[in-house]
């Protein structure tokens, strides 16, 4: 098989990420946007050892489960890779592929409830964040094609709010009324480099990533926001002028409207900033925190320790029917606006939220609590990466009755799972397969909640609960 060469193939399986996958001359072929038992024609684009990866050319005969994409560039924006596949099977794919990530990383078969969905799987992000480049024909507004920094241009994008387009049009209007330059990465040049835009209960946070401390007109450019947009927003501008992949500065100035936004979930009310980390579905994070507090079902002797706590939502929501709740994250920022939430909703006297990296933190947290004869459970909601050795073997160490562990990305949950269960071991810092098995704690629950609907991602909820002997 080489580079460039055009065949024919019949889809045997799909990959993690959605791919069909092919096999021939003893080859894998990665074919993406191709679907089981779907005979396509595809394009070599390269050859490794054992794999390769090819780009779909026409799909020769369709299978049952194809719909037409809704998106005019879906196989050229890197944002979802899901689109051309009914829902129902979408979500069928993602419990299969935690169940083969558990088996293949962890050495665990586990069983994978039913997918928890969202009421819409459109228009359902709050999030959106455009790159703006300059281009030999002029400004680009934005996505990123898959792995690239090729900016696909879109004039709206159909599972974010309806008010993409309009964003998307405003600074088109402003950007061409004025001159305003898009961002060339190669010489480190122009006036605006980024859009980002939040949605907290039908108000707007824009942020203008600029390399500047000044938008030109910026007056004209509240009043094309306000023509186009009609709804409440405020202007941030972000000012950014080093060379780097880093969205924001350290410098935010507002411009117009009000610093922060005050929302409520599950009783907890809580206010989001331009900073403010938030998840991107509302709804669907609305189901998962609930099942979440109810997976913990803290009682009047439980202290809830929630490693990696973001802004402290969730920490508050688990203080209520806790004795106390204990909040670790790494970042200030994020730290004082889990205090405020704490005072805003009353609960300052059952919460503690430290600041500090959690492998440095949460060892001692966790030995104390038990110490003092308190039942602890542990929440889990680590960065893609997973958490870190120290806080797994702490855990190990303290044999902890109850663990909650949330992730967006199934390798490293199934990962830190298999290390805490016992079917892997850290053995002179490799993670290899147990070859006897402890099996320390019992896998009650493996729930995906679809938090990125047309994606490949998936948010997943694991519950483990101490085996007795």
């Amino acid at each position: 098989m080489k580079k460039n060469e055009e065949r024919v193939g019949i889809v045997s399986a799909l990959g993690v990420n959605g791919e069909g996958i092919i096999k021939e001359e003893d080859a894998v072929v990665f074919v993406p946007f191709a679907l089981v038992g779907e005979k396509v024609k595809y394009k070599v684009l390269k050859v490794a050892k054992k794999c390769v990866y090819a780009k779909l050319i026409e799909v020769l005969t369709p299978a049952e489960n194809r719909v037409r994409a809704k998106c005019p560039v879906f196989e050229k924006c890197g944002g979802c890779q899901l689109q051309h596949i009914k829902y129902v099977q979408q979500l069928k794919l993602k419990e299969s592929g935690i169940e083969s990530t558990f088996k293949k990383i962890a050495n665990l078969s586990v069983k994978v409830k039913p997918t928890i969905k969202g009421d819409d799987h459109y228009r359902y992000r709050n999030k959106l964040q455009l790159p703006v480049v300059q281009t030999d024909i002029g400004v680009i507004i934005g996505f990123y094609a898959e792995n690239s920094h090729r900016v696909v241009a879109i004039d709206d994008c159909y599972i974010n709010a309806s008010w993409t387009k309009n964003i998307i049009s405003a600074f088109k209007r402003y950007m061409a009324e004025f001159n305003v330059k898009g961002y060339n990465e190669f010489t480190n040049s122009g006036d605006i480099r980024e859009i980002t835009v939040k949605e907290i209960k039908g108000n707007l946070i824009i942020t203008v990533v600029a390399l500047h401390d000044k938008l030109p007109e910026k007056d004209r450019l509240i009043d094309i926001l306000t023509d186009e947009l009609k709804i409440r927003f405020s202007l941030y501008l972000n000012v950014n002028d080093k060379n780097t992949n880093v969205i924001y500065g350290d410098k935010f100035f507002l411009l117009y409207g009000a610093p922060n936004y005050t929302a409520d979930m599950l009783g907890i009310k809580y206010k989001i900033g331009v900073q403010s980390f938030m998840q991107v579905n509302t709804a669907v994070c609305a189901k998962l925190y609930g099942a979440v507090r109810d997976a913990v079902d803290a009682d009047e002797d439980t202290v809830v320790i929630d490693a990696y706590s973001g802004a402290g939502l969730m920490t508050a929501l688990l203080s209520k029917n806790a004795k106390k709740a204990i909040g670790v994250e790494i970042v200030p920022e994020a730290v004082e606006c889990a205090n405020e939430l704490a005072e805003l909703n009353g609960l300052s006297g059952k919460i503690t939220n430290y600041l500090g990296k959690c492998e440095d933190i949460v060892p001692d947290l966790i030995k104390k609590e038990r110490e003092q004869g308190n039942k602890v459970c542990l929440v889990l909601d680590p960065p893609r990466k997973g958490c870190d050795t120290k806080v797994i073997n702490a855990i190990l160490d303290s044999d902890i009755d109850k663990i909650v562990y949330v992730s967006c990305k199934p390798s490293t949950l199934a990962r830190d799972i298999g290390l805490l269960v016992g079917t892997l071991e850290l053995s002179e810092g490799e993670i290899k397969r147990a070859e006897n098995p402890t099996f320390r704690y019992d896998v009650t629950t493996v729930r995906p909640f679809d938090m990125f609907a047309q994606t490949k991602h998936v948010e997943t909820l694991v519950c483990l609960e101490r085996k007795t002997n």
